[in-house]
Formats: structure tokens, sequence, C-alpha cells
């Protein structure tokens, strides 16, 4: 029973990862300014908690970037951030604009990542704004916490909202699952 389970776990797993991936594939080839690489590492986060959603989003990151956008790779760290964020909301049970909040660590972790690593500028269609704020005066740090604050609040809070919606209809479906087994 508990081999059943397991394999039912690193399924749905194996769904968040692609979820991750086509999710940037779509961000970045239409050129959108969030991300929609967290959706996978959300929904497991509150279907199983933040342990198997760490491993979803990392992997996520990890294929994202060996396959269409190098950038990812130095992202996986971040995806710890958005896991353990996600948990904490799943647990807490916020609702309506309070999701947002499980942007704002990630954004701070990214921001990090994308003013130190790559000097502001990426692969990400948030970068156009990053260089606008730049120009109008402020500080490059600046311009990518902010945008990153703004990006990430918008592409969690989404994610979150999505997945909360997804995870209450599966919840029930999985407790009959388990049963058969």
């Amino acid at each position: 029973m508990k081999k059943n389970a397991m394999i039912f776990k690193m399924s749905l797993m194996s769904l968040g990862i692609a979820l991750n991936v086509v999710g940037a594939l779509i961000a970045s080839l239409f050129r959108i300014p969030i991300y929609l690489d967290s959706m996978g590492t959300i929904l497991i986060a509150f279907l199983f908690g933040p342990k198997y959603a760490i491993v979803t989003g990392v992997c996520g990151s990890l294929l994202s970037g060996v396959t269409f956008d190098y950038y990812s790779l130095y992202y996986a760290p971040v995806q710890i951030t958005t896991a353990l964020s996600a948990s904490l909301i799943a647990r807490s049970g916020l609702k309506g604009p309070l999701i947002l909040l499980c942007g704002f660590p990630t954004a701070l972790a990214s921001s990090l990542v994308t003013a130190l690593v790559f000097g502001g500028l990426t692969s990400s269609a948030s970068t156009y704004l990053v260089i606008l704020l730049n120009k109008t005066g402020l500080s490059l740090t600046l311009s990518v916490l902010f945008t990153q604050i703004i990006s990430d609040c918008l592409d969690k809070g989404l994610a979150v909202f999505i997945s909360q919606k997804v995870s209450q209809q599966m919840k029930g479906r999985m407790t009959i699952y388990a049963k058969i087994q």
C-alpha cells in the first residue's frame, strides 16, 4: 500500500515538474512579464507539503535550464523559497488578496539572484520593466527589487489561487484513491 502511495505522489510530482516547465516555456515564448514557472511547485505544496514541493520546484528549474532557458538553473534555489511560502499559505488557509504574500519571499530571493548574478538583466520579459525603472533614475538594485515584487507577487498569487481550487477538488478524489488501495 505504501508503494502505491509513493508512486501516486511521484506521478503527481512529475506532473508538477511538467507544469513548471511548460509554464516557463509559455511565459518565455510569449514574453509575458510573469514567470509561470512555479504552478506545479505550488500545487504540490498544497497537496503534499514542502518536502515534495521543493523537489518538484528544483527539478523543474533544472529541466528548464538544460532544455531552453539556462537562466533557470540559477533560480533553482528560489523554488525552495516558493515551496516553503506556498506550504505556509496552504497550512494557514489564507484566502483573498493575502495570497499575494506568497510571492514576497520569492521576490526577495529572486531579486538577489537577478541583481548579483546577472546584473539585473535576464531572459524574462520583466527585464523590460527593470530597464524602464532604471532609466527613470532608480538604481539597478531597486529597479530589480521593485520589478520582482510586482511580478512575483502577481505570478505566485495567481498560482496559489489556481492551486487552492485544484487541490480542493483533488483532495476529495485522493482520499477515495487511498481507500481503494
